[in-house]
């Protein structure tokens, strides 16, 4: 329970929690400290839960997850081309939603690729429980889009689509025990801006 929580403190970044036993322990141990927002994971905190996190090298789990990072790859550069779309119209103007048919034509790409990583992230999930709950947040969070609920494609600030896959790729990663300087540069938009996660 200890490792979950710390795993869940170190995708989020920045947690408000309550005070719990467990929370205590951490913060005893130098694993998570207090901050303005709320609790953050130490260096110290950083290191133990890499060790955790990291699948034993060519077990099973591991080949899992490497087939679907493999995988995982070709769609995130997409959902960031997505992502940038959805907050950047065509010629650089930010998108402020009010072309419902310019909207929906993005909601569809996302609807499409969802399609695409469900399978990905469903066979990862019984392969790694801690994957599991990654298919229905994404499920959960398109659900919010598909109602009208803007915020939920893109914001840092709910566990919008973007967030959760952003927490499934730091994950991925810290199962493999890879890292983002190996993979591909980011992608650009038609006006020159860098799309990063």
């Amino acid at each position: 329970m200890t490792f979950g929580l710390l795993h869940h403190i170190r995708l989020r970044g920045v947690v408000e929690i309550e005070e719990t036993e467990i929370v205590t322990v951490l913060l005893r141990d130098g694993f998570v400290a207090r901050s303005t927002r709320g609790i953050r994971i130490t260096t110290e905190g950083r290191a133990v839960h890499a060790s955790w996190a990291r699948l034993p090298a060519g077990a099973e789990a591991d080949q899992a997850a490497r087939r679907a990072y493999e995988r995982f790859l070709p769609l995130n550069r997409e959902v960031l081309r997505i992502c940038s779309d959805w907050q950047v119209r065509p010629g650089g103007a930010p998108n402020d939603h009010r072309d419902a048919r310019y909207d929906w034509s993005v909601v569809d790409r996302v609807r499409a690729l969802n399609e695409r990583i469900a399978p990905i992230v469903g066979r990862l999930g019984r392969a790694v429980a801690r994957f599991a709950s990654y298919g229905p947040r994404l499920r959960a969070a398109l659900e919010r889009v598909d109602a009208g609920e803007v915020d939920w494609l893109t914001s840092p600030r709910l566990d919008s689509y973007h967030t959760v896959w952003m927490q499934m790729h730091e994950d991925l990663l810290l199962a493999i025990g890879g890292d983002r300087a190996s993979e591909a540069e980011p992608t650009t938009t038609d006006s020159g801006e860098t799309v990063e996660e």
